[in-house]
């Protein structure tokens, strides 16, 4: 089906924008507000993992709640992102950007002054709530501000800004802990968001420009309550079930899953058919682009979230690094996905998809690089040893992600733009939590009995499979992406 067609199908309302710079474009500091912002979940879904062994000790949590601090933010950030994504649309998405912002800040502090672990897991679930209402309204306003070129280039920098926070956030996570600021410990991975979002709500309102549907749909009450069933059938068991021993409650949901995705789907088309809006409209999958870019987000979010949970383990539990090791490992891998990132547009103005293409390539060679390098001395292994392979790795990740968010958007009309963004987060995070889930549990079950230098090299095969996937289906990707 053509876009044509899907506009026709399904009459999209009009955009409207109520300006607060100048004509309502996205300034530059304007750009630089939004990606602030859509920083801060990315690096909050990460920065936990070299955190979790102090909050441990400090909290006694124990292996089950330790999972939930992870598990209770990214489930309740994928299960709420497309209602984030439509309420901007309909409410304005500077509005929902500086709620979702203040709601951040206020859910951190939550964090970050917990007594115990069940605190901790229900401000990690507020936080991920408030995570699900800011970051859809960073690409929809990006979409609905920009056109061209423009576009392009904030869209690439959007890439390369969460790359390098998924990267970073483990690296802050680790010096913040070590440091030990005031004695707060662990509990500064949290805090230290409250200034950060204080200073992007003053930006907020002064240089972001509002932008709505001009006739905005109501919320689609039972596709939501059912996209969220289907995403907490399938994340909850994966991310907590090791932990917990696999009771009957996690097959039990796991068991649902399919019902609910199977039920989503045909109440989404019915409303859609009778000429509703729903909550995610089947037509909107027709772009090719969109289905495309979301089949590659999928393996390339799997093995990214994977490897960054199994890095983290493997270095502290297994190598016995400090916080501030384990995050300087990665520290290459940021530098150069950052670089490989702002090469983005150039690069896909002359070869286009390719570019995806050729940094799968370079990314599987990185993790050969790095998997014979822990094959050879993992008892012995340094951090000069960790930097050929990760820095590599790292170029390659960078040439993908930005050029992936840009073809999931890039058909997408401008006053659909919080749905776009909305789904392409949400497959983003659910991958991310599907790597951490799958690629963690069999590393985490491996490594008692054949090591954690085995147990990371059998990882690392499985996280290159994926990559041998994105890259396969990169091959279908136009040589002009819009």
């Amino acid at each position: 089906m053509s876009q044509t067609t899907l506009r026709t199908q399904n009459p999209a309302p009009a955009e409207t924008r109520t300006p607060t710079g100048a004509g309502g474009a996205l300034t530059a500091l304007g750009l630089f507000t939004v990606l602030l912002g859509g920083s801060l979940p990315l690096i909050d879904f990460f920065i936990v993992n070299v955190a979790l062994p102090a909050m441990d000790r400090d909290l006694n949590a124990g292996p089950a709640l330790l999972e939930l601090v992870v598990a209770g933010y990214g489930v309740a950030y994928a299960v709420l992102l497309v209602l984030g994504g439509r309420l901007g649309d309909t409410f304005g998405r500077r509005r929902l950007f500086l709620a979702g912002m203040a709601a951040f800040g206020l859910t951190s502090l939550v964090c970050g002054l917990a007594p115990d672990a069940w605190s901790l897991v229900a401000g990690r679930v507020a936080q991920g709530a408030s995570a699900a209402l800011l970051l859809p309204q960073v690409l929809a306003t990006i979409h609905s501000t920009t056109s061209g070129p423009r576009r392009a280039r904030a869209v690439s920098l959007y890439g390369a800004t969460a790359g390098l926070a998924m990267v970073a956030g483990q690296i802050l996570g680790g010096v913040l802990v070590a440091a030990d600021l005031a004695g707060t410990g662990w509990r500064a991975v949290f805090l230290v968001n409250v200034p950060v979002a204080l200073a992007g709500l003053v930006l907020a309102a002064r240089t972001v420009p509002e932008t709505r549907s001009e006739r905005p749909a109501p919320v689609d009450v039972p596709g939501t309550g059912l996209l969220a069933l289907a995403l907490v059938a399938l994340l909850l068991p994966l991310t907590e079930g090791r932990a917990a021993g696999w009771p009957l409650w996690t097959w039990l949901l796991l068991g649902t899953f399919p019902v609910a995705a199977a039920a989503f789907y045909a109440v989404e088309r019915r409303l859609e058919s009778r000429g509703r809006v729903p909550l995610l409209p089947p037509s909107l999958f027709a772009l090719r682009g969109l289905r495309r870019g979301l089949l590659m987000i999928l393996p390339f979010g799997v093995g990214f979230g994977g490897f960054m949970f199994v890095i983290a383990v493997a270095l502290q539990q297994g190598l016995r690094y400090g916080p501030v090791e384990a995050g300087l490992a990665l520290t290459p891998m940021a530098v150069t996905f950052f670089v490989a990132s702002l090469m983005g547009p150039r690069l896909v103005s002359r070869y286009g998809g390719r570019v995806v293409t050729a940094g799968a390539v370079i990314q599987a060679v990185g993790l050969v690089l790095l998997m014979l390098a822990v094959h050879r001395g993992w008892t012995d292994l340094s951090l000069t040893d960790l930097l050929p392979g990760i820095a590599v790795a790292g170029f390659g990740q960078g040439l993908q992600l930005p050029v992936l968010i840009r073809s999931v958007l890039a058909e997408v009309p401008a006053e659909r733009a919080g749905v776009g963004s909305g789904v392409m987060v949400t497959t983003q995070q659910s991958a991310l939590a599907l790597g951490v889930a799958t690629l963690g549990t069999l590393f985490v079950s491996l490594a008692p009995s054949v090591g954690m230098g085995d147990a990371l090299v059998r990882t690392l095969a499985l996280q290159l499979a994926a990559i041998v996937v994105t890259g396969l289906l990169s091959l279908r990707l136009p040589r002009a992406l819009g």
